[in-house]
């Protein structure tokens, strides 16, 4: 069995005295765990930081097996953020999330190419300091999170009012359904309901970072408890660690 894609590296796990077990995650292959022989050594440790997309070669004698992976580096973007610990953070907890949330080998080609997106922000944006460019790509960070849930099958439904089909003034969320709710429709429930940013509905939106907050909190909600929590999970400690991050 042989297979060849480009895979972006989500982690890299120590296996025996000097290989690691990766795990990928590839278009046409969705994550996928395989053996890299000597993975351990310096030279390949560089090889395996996550963040890294790579060309891989998979073998294996039956399709069932680990099998292992032959890797070629193609661009590094953990190296591209590694002086700003706030886009690191970021980065893993993108890396952690999909890593813990989507399963072995099914292909989610829409979630690889969102992914490449978000770390092309990430490695573009301005350095630590810069407010408005650090809020532009946590923005983006947020919206990725929302395709997570797409590719997980727990999508929200932020196009209109739920009770009223309004698209007009649509600022909260209902955490039993998913969708969004119009002001006056969701007042007299606001104090359940989770508020949506309009950053989440208009493009154009500059967010602001309650905003930022807002929409980290609706995605979470939703990772974990319609997610995580089903499968007997936690969230990811890299995520956690993100929003730790951003509230300093």
């Amino acid at each position: 069995m042989e297979w060849r894609d480009q895979g972006l590296v989500l982690s890299a796990r120590k296996h025996g005295e000097t290989a690691a077990i990766v795990s990928l995650l590839t278009p046409r292959q969705g994550r996928h765990l395989g053996l890299v022989r000597g993975g351990q050594s310096r030279r390949r440790q560089g090889l395996l930081q996550p963040g890294n997309l790579v060309d891989a070669v998979w073998r294996a004698r039956l399709e069932e097996h680990l099998g292992s992976f032959t890797l070629e580096a193609i661009h590094g973007f953990s190296a591209g953020v590694l002086d700003d610990p706030l886009r690191l953070k970021g980065l893993t907890a993108a890396l952690a999330l999909l890593d813990a949330g989507l399963a072995e080998r099914e292909a989610h080609e829409g979630i690889f190419h969102e992914t490449l997106g978000l770390l092309r922000a990430l490695e573009a944006a301005p350095g630590a300091g810069a407010e408005d460019g650090t809020r532009g790509w946590i923005a983006a960070h947020v919206r990725w999170e929302l395709k997570l849930l797409d590719c997980l099958g727990f999508g929200l439904d932020l196009s209109a009012c739920a009770a009223t089909g309004t698209t007009e003034e649509l600022v909260y969320v209902s955490p039993r359904s998913g969708r969004a709710v119009s002001r006056d429709a969701g007042a007299p429930y606001r104090e359940k309901l989770l508020a949506l940013p309009g950053f989440l509905i208009d493009p154009g939106a500059a967010p602001s970072r309650i905003d930022i907050a807002a929409g980290l909190a609706l995605t979470g909600y939703f990772l974990q408890g319609h997610h995580f929590a089903g499968t007997g999970r936690a969230m990811p400690a890299a995520r956690n660690r993100f929003i730790d991050a951003l509230g300093k």
